[in-house]
């Protein structure tokens, strides 16, 4: 196992950004930057042992500077979308950016994916990577000075662990994720829709219409395209006459994933591409996860010359559920000053035969 580091270019400002390579002993290895703590490389054999790179992303930091489509990206303080742009904690309102429709989305504009990270530790012996910030007091609107890591971590067995940590002075939200975008075929390969995917979740979130904003309900996912318990073709009804998914133009909901309990961390979901063999698990402590068919990326210039389409990769983005600081019904983001903050999801892969 090494980790090594070079340098990965220049952002507008003139600041130079790294990128740092774990490589595990099979030659397997991922990439991240200390810009935005973004995944830009995930290199896996596929069943011929040719090393495919499963996650969509950009060349230089400059693109990421933009990503609009948020590849790869560490989403800070809090993923998902916030109804209004709008929250109260201990009685008092908080007010955020509204940067979709009327909604404040993944912390923006220019949350934790926009931010320089500064490297933190790095271990040989674990081929791990921690990145930290300061996220100071009232960033994008949220309460308190957040001190907040995170640690990408890559195994021999080809599992790409991301752990989260943070602490906060005062009451806060802490809902972190990561929004890379998977194609189990190869980044720049074309759409995912006969990939294969199983989410462990007898319960989603429907939302109320093309905002995106939960009802605030679980409803079964049994007799409808939101079943996923067996797995099955992403495209495979994903264009059914089902107004969830017409209101989202494919599937972006939150699943509410079986077995939650704090701390306990479990398979939530799998994915399976049959030209490639590759086989990924998805196991978190978190109580939802976003499955988000990349609907909307249109005319993106990635990474190898590839221009990404509608649906060339699909996110499962574990986190709790959107909109839950103003859902007393769902779990709650809120993160009491001086708890520490800390989850865990992790990406394993390797060849069903």
């Amino acid at each position: 196992m090494s980790v090594s580091e070079r340098k990965f270019g220049e952002l507008s400002t003139g600041e130079e950004v790294c990128i740092y390579r774990l490589e595990n002993n099979k030659g397997a290895y991922a990439e991240v930057t200390q810009f935005g703590a973004i995944l830009v490389k995930l290199c896996v054999p596929d069943r011929y042992g040719k090393l495919t790179d499963v996650v969509l992303g950009y060349e230089d930091p400059s693109s990421y500077e933009t990503n609009g489509c948020f590849f790869g990206a560490t989403i800070g303080r809090s993923g998902n979308r916030i109804a209004g742009a709008k929250f109260s904690i201990l009685g008092k309102e908080v007010l955020l950016s509204k940067n979709e429709n009327d909604n404040n989305l993944h912390s923006g504009p220019n949350g934790f994916e926009k931010k320089v990270w500064s490297v933190s530790e790095i271990a040989q012996d674990k081929n791990s990577v921690t990145f930290s910030r300061i996220s100071p007091d009232g960033e994008n609107g949220f309460p308190g000075e957040f001190r907040v890591s995170v640690k990408y971590e890559f195994t021999e067995e080809n599992e790409l662990k991301i752990f989260y940590s943070g602490v906060s002075d005062k009451d806060t939200i802490a809902n972190m994720t990561n929004h890379s975008y998977f194609n189990l075929a190869g980044e720049g390969s074309g759409d995912v829709l006969n990939q294969y995917l199983s989410i462990r979740a007898h319960y989603y979130n429907p939302v109320c219409d093309s905002h995106s904003i939960p009802t605030g309900e679980n409803e079964a996912v049994e007799g409808t395209p939101m079943d996923f318990l067996k797995m099955k073709p992403i495209g495979q009804e994903i264009e059914a006459d089902f107004s969830q998914l017409q209101y989202t133009g494919g599937y972006d909901h939150n699943f509410v994933t079986d077995n939650y309990a704090p701390g306990n961390v479990r398979l939530i979901a799998e994915a399976y591409c049959q030209e490639s063999g590759i086989l990924m698990e998805v196991s978190s402590d978190c109580p939802g996860v976003q499955f988000y068919a990349g609907n909307f990326v249109e005319g993106e210039h990635g990474k190898n010359g590839h221009v990404y389409e509608k649906r060339s990769g699909f996110c499962l983005e574990t986190q709790v559920e959107p909109n839950a600081v103003n859902e007393e019904r769902f779990h709650s983001p809120i993160l009491e000053a001086g708890e520490r903050y800390s989850s865990v999801t992790s990406y394993r892969f390797y060849i069903k035969e």
